[in-house]
């Protein structure tokens, strides 16, 4: 296949020279006046130090180099980081301008002199002109031969006993540590630190005994690193090592976005292939990581082609924009989130606090929306900057078996109260202290609104969003907590305006007077039995919850009067309540029925399997393809999963999914059960990882991808690379699902 390619990478650069514009009517200059280069050479490597003219460019993938000369071998060559660009017939490629140096390590085995050094490469002028594959050879002097070097004191040999010349007279050429194993590092992104091994021909580097740390005012997380080769060592038994290059990706969280002095040390261990082992050892590096504002916009983003994940982008907006843009951004980014299931669960609870204080005036009812909205805005911010630069998830930690069912139990002891069973107040010696206070009362009434409103943000509230993602992203990994705490401030003050409406509007919806307000409290006592029960889905069983919801519309029916007789002349409105009242006991009596056959949704009660077996419609649905997923529960699995993946050369997809997750259970019932979905994704290994727990194991695979929680669904394309600029955050339709998995597979 290569061979084809190259014909028609040859074919269509000749049209393109064929096709040029005014510009490629005169004499284009030689190739070899154009990719001017000169050589050099020490005892380790061969250096090509190239000029190019102003125009043209090289592209890196077109490289190639060989030794002409018997005795001398080549190894991998160090290429310095190029530049992106765009080509009409080879799509993103990496390619180099001006000047730069290319480094190829080498091995004499002989008495050779000099080495004739064969070198392929490419490339091609802005204006449009291609050349042709050029196939050069270059005559480049050696220095002299190292000859009976003493050994060195402090090295090991592969039995792991100190080595000296009369045990290893293999040490004659050997190499220092910090020549066999060259240490580079840069800083890609403004959260992300490479760092690269060039590694000398027959030497090795155990890929377990690399370590990584730093000084100054950066965190690092845990590195990424490719999979070694395969090997057996006397000391260590099967292990996996580096050979030639390695290049590990280290994530990392700053406290500033300004530009900081730090040291990066890494540690190692390698040996020298049939000789030595060198003890573990330590190279360090000054650098300046430079101010988030120096990166490049695709960088801060995504260092990846393709799309800017919506994430990112939200991210963006905070680092680039000004304060207005920020700010009003984010207001509407809350404002669309406050229409999803994440948000909507906050309505009945603030009218059910309205409705317990009986009559109220616009006005108090606005107050009360706002201490709430307020309470939930100092929670998002505050609890979000913290878990940003704690690199953590602290809305999980609300999600702990014991807070949901105290939680839950609040709910339906309030619902009691609006039933009327008792009345919630201040116990009496505690209100004669605050009688001389004037207002004090109501005081403490938006007090306990706002603590209602912070813990329900946290608990309620517990699925993610690309502009909550964004915002968190940018305090844990640029240290700009300032900017990044104003964007959640404003995220939350969109999600609660509908609020303030609520609130607003409570004075002239509600009644003041009469029985009808002990009618809408009890109505409303049921909105709260029912948010105890939703809470109580990710504790019990899901068969136990659809029996509680049996309970709470039969018995809701039974308030309506199903059961009750109709007067002689009954008003169209005791009508209305019977025939409700009928519809859901009959809709409570089937939940019930579902329960007992093993079903879990209130919306589907009668499993699909039971339906199957009746022999009904049911048995075709059953039997439509659905998605299977892979639990993944450790880092460990996933690596091994994904070396899986990249040796079938299979695309992986990774969702990130949790019992207490709203939108998960969106994807879930919506989103993965589409036959376009399915068949989207039939090419991909399907990962899952259940978080629920918040466990080490969990936290570290969160860690893993920079995320705040479920659901995020991470991408890996045939190559084994994660595609980060295609991680998904929160609920995503099944047609724009379909089409973002299409768009990476095509890639």
């Amino acid at each position: 296949m290569a061979p084809y390619r190259t014909v028609l990478r040859i074919v269509a650069c000749t049209l393109l020279a064929l096709a040029g514009n005014a510009a490629l009517a005169q004499d284009p200059p030689p190739p070899q006046q154009v990719f001017k280069y000169s050589t050099r050479a020490d005892a380790d490597r061969v250096y090509l130090d190239f000029g190019i003219l102003n125009g043209y460019y090289l592209y890196r993938a077109r490289f190639g180099f060989d030794s002409g000369t018997d005795g001398v071998s080549l190894g991998a060559a160090s290429f310095p980081r190029g530049e992106t660009h765009k080509d009409e017939y080879f799509g993103e490629q990496e390619v180099y301008r001006g000047k730069f140096t290319i480094a190829i390590p080498y091995k004499r085995t002989g008495a050779a002199s000099a080495v004739d050094l064969k070198l392929r490469l490419q490339g091609c002028a802005d204006f449009g002109l291609c050349y042709l594959p050029q196939d050069w050879t270059a005559k480049i002097a050696l220095p002299p031969g190292a000859a009976g070097a003493a050994a060195r004191p402090g090295l090991l040999d592969i039995g792991g006993t100190p080595t000296t010349a009369a045990t290893s007279p293999a040490t004659d050429d050997l190499l220092p540590a910090d020549q066999a194993f060259v240490m580079n590092a840069r800083f890609d992104k403004p959260n992300e630190l490479t760092v690269a091994w060039q590694i000398a021909p027959g030497y090795y580097l155990y890929r377990d005994k690399l370590t990584f740390s730093a000084t100054g005012k950066i965190e690092l997380g845990a590195a990424r690193l490719p999979d070694g080769k395969p090997h057996t060592d006397d000391n260590f038994g099967a292990v996996q090592v580096f050979r030639d290059f390695v290049e590990a990706k280290v994530p990392f969280s700053r406290a500033s976005p300004g530009a900081l002095d730090v040291v990066i040390t890494a540690g190692f261990q390698g040996c020298k292939d049939n000789s030595i082992c060198y003890p573990p050892g330590e190279q360090t590096m000054p650098m300046v990581l430079p101010a988030t504002s120096e990166f490049p916009a695709s960088a801060t983003a995504s260092g990846a082609p393709g799309p800017v994940s919506e994430q990112d982008q939200w991210a963006a907006r905070i680092i680039t924009g000004s304060w207005f843009s920020l700010l009003g951004w984010f207001y509407l980014g809350g404002l669309a989130l406050s229409l999803t299931p994440c948000v909507l669960p906050m309505v009945p609870i603030l009218s059910s606090i309205i409705a317990g204080q009986g009559a109220v005036s616009t006005r108090r009812g606005f107050l009360l929306s706002l201490s709430y909205v307020l309470g939930m805005a100092a929670t998002y911010t505050s609890a979000g900057a913290l878990a940003a630069l704690a690199g953590g998830q602290i809305q999980a930690l609300f999600q702990k078996p014991w807070i949901i069912t105290l939680f839950a139990g609040l709910f339906a002891v309030l619902a009691l109260s609006m039933f009327g069973l008792f009345e919630l107040q201040m116990p009496t010696a505690l209100q004669t202290r605050l009688a001389n206070l004037a207002n004090r009362q109501k005081a403490g009434t938006f007090l306990g609104t706002a603590v209602i409103g912070a813990l329900t943000a946290l608990i309620v509230t517990t699925c993610v969003a690309p502009p909550l993602v964004g915002a968190l992203a940018v305090i844990g990994q640029t240290g700009d907590v300032a900017r990044g705490s104003g964007a959640l401030f404003a995220l939350s003050i969109g999600m609660g305006s509908p609020l303030l409406l609520v609130g607003a509007s409570a004075g002239q919806l509600l009644p003041r007077v009469g029985p009808w307000m002990n009618t809408v409290k009890a109505a409303f006592g049921v909105l709260m039995l029912g948010m105890a029960i939703w809470m109580m889905e990710r504790v019990l069983p899901g068969s136990v919850t659809l029996v509680l919801w049996s309970l709470l519309v039969f018995l809701t029916g039974v308030f309506l009067g199903a059961f009750e007789a109709l007067p002689a002349n009954p008003s169209p409105m005791r009508r209305l309540a019977k025939g409700f009242g009928v519809l859901a006991c009959l809709y409570g009596s089937l939940l019930l029925i579902g329960a007992t056959l093993g079903g879990e949704d209130p919306l589907r009660p009668i499993p699909q399997a039971a339906l199957a077996r009746a022999g009904t419609g049911g048995a075709v649905a059953a039997t439509r393809p659905a998605l299977e997923f892979r639990p993944i529960e450790t880092v460990a699995a996933l690596d091994q999963a994904l070396t899986e993946a990249r040796a079938a050369h299979q695309p992986v997809m990774l969702d990130f999914t949790a019992d207490w997750c709203i939108s998960c259970k969106e994807m879930e019932h919506n989103t993965f059960p589409d036959q376009g979905v399915i068949g989207a994704l039939k090419p991909f290994m399907l990962l899952r990882a259940d978080v629920t727990a918040n466990d080490k194991d969990d936290q570290a695979l969160l860690q893993r991808f920079h995320s705040f929680g479920p659901p995020t669904i991470a991408f890996f394309d045939a190559g084994g690379t994660e595609r980060e600029n295609f991680k998904l955050v929160g609920f995503v339709p099944p047609a724009e699902f379909t089409k973002h998995v299409t768009t990476l597979a095509a890639l």
